[in-house]
């Protein structure tokens, strides 16, 4: 991938660009001035489908007028516009610096709107329909991807409707959450816990604190390994938020459920990351989408309208 980074492409690009418009210029000069052959008749002696005469006359100058304007304009444009390789143009112009200028523009227009949400707490937004409409569609345009339409999740995506949070699920954890982005991190536990048939009871021990279906002989010999886990899942398996390891005592499997399934995550570790929305959402938007994130699970009273 390397050798298309390089300064070799750049020149490429910016010959083939300068040679296709001087061989336009070429053409037009060469079919300006030559001509055919004259002959009485006026034309190049051509015959086809044995009346059809191919005639000797110049270019119309109309034609030859749109063809100076587009070689005109390509030279404008590729000194105005990137086109020659590395070279931005004059006026340095880029989709990057277009969008962030739309982005500006739309942000600058809804601030009216936002402003009437900045200062109202959480629980009051949750239940202002208005607000929530708002914050609906903040969440479809830059969460749904992942958790969903229905913010249900799905493998490996956390269930925002339910009360199992993984940072936790406070309106100040939450904006935090959606402001700097999160990144979880379990490393293969396999070495620290032992043999294969060990990291199958240390399993079998982790179903049992969930109270679902598991193998009671296995689940009592991995009681001991489980002091591994501890250290971040808590005493219990009651989670850590601080940590954003997540409760083991529950019935919500983010990566898959069954002894195979917990078995992988321990000999394989698992790496989960949510992208920050600070400086693609302003905070006023950051505040309305993470009050509608909190309603989700809270289901606050509606607003009299």
């Amino acid at each position: 991938m390397s050798d298309f980074l390089n300064g070799f492409w750049s020149s490429y690009v910016a010959i083939i660009s300068l040679v296709s418009i001087a061989g336009c210029v070429v053409l037009l000069v060469v079919t300006a001035r030559s001509r055919g052959p004259a002959r009485a008749d006026n034309t190049t002696g051509h015959v086809w489908d044995e009346d059809l005469r191919e005639m000797n006359n110049p270019m119309p100058r109309w034609w030859v007028g749109l063809f100076v304007i587009t070689i005109v304009f390509g030279l404008a444009y590729l000194f105005f516009y990137p086109g020659l390789g590395s070279f931005q143009g004059s006026l340095a112009w880029s989709t990057e610096s277009e969008y962030q200028k739309e982005v500006a523009e739309a942000n600058a227009s809804l601030e009216p709107v936002y402003a009437a949400f900045k200062a109202q707490p959480t629980a009051q937004l949750a239940a202002d329909p208005a607000a929530r409409a708002v914050g609906e569609r903040l969440f479809i345009n830059n969460c749904a991807q992942c958790h969903g339409s229905d913010a249900r999740g799905s493998k490996g995506f956390p269930n925002l409707t339910d009360g199992d949070w993984l940072y936790g699920g406070t309106p100040d954890r939450i904006e935090e959450t959606i402001t700097l982005g999160r990144t979880g991190v379990m490393p293969p536990m396999a070495a620290a816990v032992g043999t294969p048939e060990e990291v199958r009871n240390l399993a079998n021990y982790v179903l049992s604190l969930a109270g679902e279906p598991h193998d009671s002989v296995r689940a009592g010999l991995g009681k001991a390994k489980f002091s591994v886990c501890a250290a971040c899942h808590g005493i219990g398996g009651g989670g850590n938020p601080a940590l954003g390891a997540p409760r083991l005592s529950d019935r919500v499997w983010l990566h898959g459920y069954g002894q195979d399934a917990i078995v992988s995550i321990i000999n394989t570790g698992k790496t989960n990351q949510m992208p920050p929305q600070q400086g693609r959402l302003t905070e006023a938007q950051i505040h309305v989408l993470a009050s509608y994130v909190w309603g989700l699970s809270n289901k606050p009273a509606q607003a009299p309208n």
